[in-house]
């Protein structure tokens, strides 16, 4: 008695931007043999009516290998042979499920595992066939949305199959370990499963990888374990050496001539060159999948390949690939596949018709989607139909029949709050809150829309490891959730209502900085730190659709203050798109950082007043604050608040500036005189091939090391691996970097560079992070001069603020743009003078920033912003 082959088939989930990730369930890819018993009329009689089903099966006539299956079973419990009893139940079960019998299957393998394990005696046959029924198991409950019990089962077969010393099917039932933690969305915990299921080393090189790739065996096992591993490095931000794992994936099908595993693989390398932004390649890999004699595979590169169309704005391509995939997609059998492609075709022709309204029908979605929740209904599968149901829901909102609307989307949510599937109820949360508040229902709306802030609070973790196309969207999902919730609970102009805004956007900036990591790396405390310093005002300037709006929180008068509550909330409103405040801030942007423009930037920079800071002028006076602290929002993050203009003076000659991504990431403690120190790094040559060289480097090094105890790494000492040994043996609470750096939105492409190469963001973050762990004293203060964010990227200073806040350091002082290295290093000097002086005068170290910066603008040479504005306090400004 052998068992039969399952079909290659996929699970697939979905989200903006709609990509389709290849999850292949799989099991052994070749029969399991068990000896039939010579002698035996019974058993002879099951195992040629079992040979006869399986034939059946891979001719595809199910229905006749079911009842074929029934019979085995029968005749095998006549014969008193439990073992092929089970077997033929299993297979069974296989036949249910590609009939869509959905009881059925979880009936009959249910009664297979439980005939197995109720035998006392144990032997290879026995673990050999339970360890089949939990694989079949396993891939059933997948299909049915139960991950975690998918698991579990592949769990529990890849224990038999050790037992069982069959190394291709422990490959194989790992892989499907990896898949289950994919739908459930644990890509970073698959990735290690997979590395070591392939007997691969983890942080690695490219080229090392990539060798170490080339000695892998060729095996269909090996392929499909590449390709889920592709799938989980590209799903946690590692493009290239998931596009590297991918590649070898393909080579190995090709060479074994596996036309399914073929296919998926170029799905993954498809979605794996769109994440990368290669258009052309992505279109390539697609169209080639297309061509697959799989119907489900050729129809998911179809959709994949026309959401590429969409996104890409091919509007003719587009409309031209349409009808193919809605004729093909009819023919489909009712499927967990079929119901996913069908709810991936909807939600894609909903952003085309955003695109071109006159070329989609909302009645074809509609239609389309109803067909969808009776299958999904009937496939039993509560995550699937939760999905068919919301986008339902949608469709009858973009037509404006919010009672229908209303009542498909609170039926979505219902269903994917009992299956506690978080990473789809947000998306109904924020749907319903859109429909209530349309309905003018605020309060209800304000209430979904709460709830959905609070579902993605609780899925950080999952969620910044999941891949980029099921991972929010800040542009399409997250962003507006938030900011649409923010301006529903200023329209009050209530105290409570403004304290939760301002949670609420500090709680975006901490989620995009999970987005920029690809992990959630950072724990926001509860303490305020604007509790802490009475002179402090700090201010949120959020850009919305319609306005600037702008929450200041500032300290309230002692006899004002009859509460615990030390300080008060004022909202102010300034009526201008969010275009027009990002063409403000391109405009400025583009000048800001070129030394001969100061007529250019002086009325832009007046303007950038008017919008952020004139509103609150007079009661920021009345105050009598004396630091302003910016939790900055969108492209404001990319323009330095201490150089805006009121027409008279620059707003740093009134105030001390700083900037925090929020302030629940800060520790409120202040620099320690009596230890000042500091490790010093710079460059001054320059580094092939585009580093130029900052000859005064030199002498801002020298200035440091002239006033405080100090360690020196300079040009050829200050490598990477110098730098890593010095930063773990002192203990300073100061290090500068003097040397180039780059911020960007992307961790790839955020670095500073040391003599021989680059120290990534991660990197620097994880180093100062474990030292920081491992010393006596904190790292107080973080200094980089001579870096850059990337020009034209207007979330750039994502890399900044991701630096500051990974570092561990209390504060991080560094610069938006390259500047003239000259006036870099006296700023620096005067810097320091002002932390050494702060013993006696007890200012803070904003204080001590802007009185270099006044130094600086005092000195006719370096008036403009260009030479002191660029430079930042991020942090804690105590």
């Amino acid at each position: 008695m052998r068992r039969i082959k399952r079909n290659w088939k996929k699970s697939i989930r979905f989200c903006l931007p709609m990509v389709l990730t290849a999850l292949l369930c799989i099991t052994s890819p070749s029969f399991a043999q068990i000896p039939i018993i010579k002698g035996a009329a019974q058993t002879q009689t099951a195992s040629s009516v079992d040979q006869q089903a399986r034939k059946n099966y891979q001719q595809g006539k199910f229905s006749d290998a079911a009842k074929l299956f029934q019979q085995a079973s029968l005749a095998y419990q006549s014969a008193k042979d439990p073992i092929r009893q089970a077997l033929s139940l299993s297979n069974l079960s296989l036949c249910y499920q590609q009939l869509a019998q959905w009881n059925d299957a979880n009936r009959t393998i249910t009664d297979s595992i439980t005939l197995l394990t109720s035998l006392k005696e144990t032997n290879s046959e026995k673990l050999s066939a339970l360890a089949q029924s939990f694989d079949i198991q396993g891939g059933l409950q997948l299909a049915r949305g139960q991950a975690d019990a998918a698991l579990k089962s592949w769990e529990r077969a890849t224990t038999l199959y050790t037992q069982l010393n069959k190394p291709n099917l422990v490959l194989t039932s790992q892989t499907n370990q990896a898949q289950a933690l994919q739908n459930l969305g644990l890509y970073r915990r698959s990735i290690p499963l997979l590395y070591t299921a392939l007997k691969l080393p983890q942080d690695t090189t490219d080229n090392k990888l990539k060798s170490l790739l080339s000695g892998i065996s060729d095996s269909p096992e090996t392929a499909t374990a590449l390709r889920t591993l592709g799938d989980s490095l590209r799903a946690v931000g590692n493009l290239p050496q998931a596009r590297l794992v991918l590649e070898r994936s393909l080579v190995i099908a090709n060479k074994l001539n596996l036309p399914d595993i073929i296919t998926l693989a170029q799905l993954s390398l498809g979605n794996t060159a769109r994440a990368q932004a290669d258009f052309p390649a992505a279109l390539n890999f697609y169209q080639q999948a297309a061509t697959s004699s799989s119907v489900n595979l050729r129809i998911q590169a179809q959709i994949n390949q026309l959401s590429l169309l969409v996104d890409s704005k091919q509007k003719d391509a587009a409309k031209s690939l349409l009808p193919q995939i809605q004729k093909q997609i009819q023919t489909l059998p009712p499927s967990y596949t079929a119901i996913e492609a069908r709810v991936n075709l909807a939600q894609t022709m909903m952003r085309m018709r955003k695109q071109t309204p006159e070329a989609i029908n909302l009645r074809e979605i509609a239609e389309l989607l109803s067909v969808t929740v009776q299958q999904a209904a009937y496939l039993g599968n509560p995550r699937i139909q939760a999905d068919a149901l919301g986008s339902l829901g949608n469709v009858y909102e973009e037509t404006h029949q919010w009672a229908e609307a209303e009542k498909l989307t609170q039926q979505a949510l219902q269903l994917a709050q009992q299956i506690n599937a978080g990473d789809i109820a947000y998306r109904w949360q924020w749907q319903l809150g859109r429909v209530t508040k349309a309905q003018g229902k605020i309060d209800s709306a304000i209430a979904a829309y709460k709830e959905a802030v609070g579902t993605i609070k609780s899925l950080r973790t999952d969620l910044a490891a999941a891949s980029p196309d099921v991972q929010y969207s800040f542009r399409y999902e997250v962003e507006p959730i938030h900011r649409q919730l923010v301006s529903l609970l200023v329209q009050s102009n209530q105290k409570d209502n403004l304290k939760t805004a301002r949670d609420v956007i500090e709680g975006l900036q901490l989620v995009e900085l999970d987005n920029f990591f690809r992990e959630a790396c950072l724990t926001a405390k509860p303490e305020q730190v604007d509790q802490v310093d009475r002179r402090a005002a700090v201010i949120y300037p959020i850009i919305l659709d319609d306005q600037l709006a702008t929450i200041v929180s500032l300290p309230k008068s002692k006899e004002n203050s009859q509460t615990k509550d030390t300080r008060d909330f004022r909202y102010y409103k300034t009526s201008i798109s969010k275009k027009e405040v990002e063409a403000i801030a391109s405009r400025l942007g583009g000048i800001l950082n070129q030394s001969n423009t100061f007529d250019l930037t002086l009325p832009e920079l007046q303007k950038m007043y008017e919008l952020v800071i004139k509103p609150e002028a007079a009661d920021l006076a009345t105050s009598q604050v004396e630091t302003l602290v910016f939790v900055l929002d969108g492209v404001l993050r990319n323009i330095p608040m201490a150089a805006l203009h009121d027409g008279k003076n620059f707003l740093v000659e009134k105030y001390s500036i700083a900037l925090t991504p929020g302030l629940q990431l800060l520790a409120p403690r202040s620099l320690k005189q009596e230890r000042l120190g500091a490790l010093v790094a710079g460059l001054s040559e320059a580094r092939p091939p585009d580093f130029l060289a900052l000859p005064n480097v030199e002498k801002e090094v020298k200035k440091i090391e002239s006033e405080l105890p100090s360690q020196v790494l300079f040009n050829n000492k200050f490598t990477n691996s110098a730098f890593e040994d010095r930063v773990s043996a002192v203990s300073y609470p100061i290090v500068h970097l003097a040397t180039h750096a780059q911020f960007s939105s992307q961790a790839d492409e955020t670095f500073i560079l040391t003599w021989n190469g680059k120290i990534k963001v991660n990197e620097l973050s994880s180093l100062l992070k474990t030292v920081q762990l491992s010393r006596n004293n904190p790292l107080e203060l973080l200094i980089l001069s001579a870096c850059q964010t990337a020009t034209g990227d207007d979330k750039s200073a994502l890399g900044l603020a991701g630096v500051a806040v990974r570092s561990g350091a209390s504060s991080t002082v560094a610069t938006l743009w390259q500047i003239n290295d000259e006036a870099s290093a006296t700023l620096m000097s005067q810097f320091y003078d002002q932390l050494l002086q702060a013993r006696k005068t007890g200012i803070s170290k904003a204080e001590a920033l802007r009185q270099a910066q006044l130094a600086i603008l005092n000195n006719p040479e370096y008036k403009s912003p260009y030479y002191w504005g660029a430079f930042v306090l991020l942090g804690n400004w105590i």
